[in-house]
């Protein structure tokens, strides 16, 4: 089952290569979507494809790529969007 989630992360998660890391694991795991810094100094990532490998992703998402310090993790389902890839915003 196909779904798509909107993950919101903050602490120290932006110029740390968060989007890129995020980026790689996401197409690891064979999802769509994209990864954008906010002007808060948060992270938004939407994620489309299998919920387990959502799922992982989350996980994840909890910890970001060594640089980072992530402090938080929010999420809510979206409506399900057709996207070709996994950008960087």
């Amino acid at each position: 089952m196909t779904i798509c989630m909107r993950f919101l992360i903050s602490g120290k998660v932006q110029g740390v290569f968060f989007r890129a890391s995020a980026r790689f694991e996401a197409e690891r795991l064979e999802l769509t979507g994209h990864a954008r810094n906010l002007s808060d100094g948060r992270v938004e990532v939407l994620a489309c494809g299998e919920k387990e490998a959502i799922d992982q992703l989350q996980v994840w998402l909890t910890k970001g790529p060594p640089q980072a310090e992530v402090s938080g993790v929010s999420c809510e389902p979206v409506t399900h969007q057709e996207l070709a890839d996994f950008t960087i915003g």
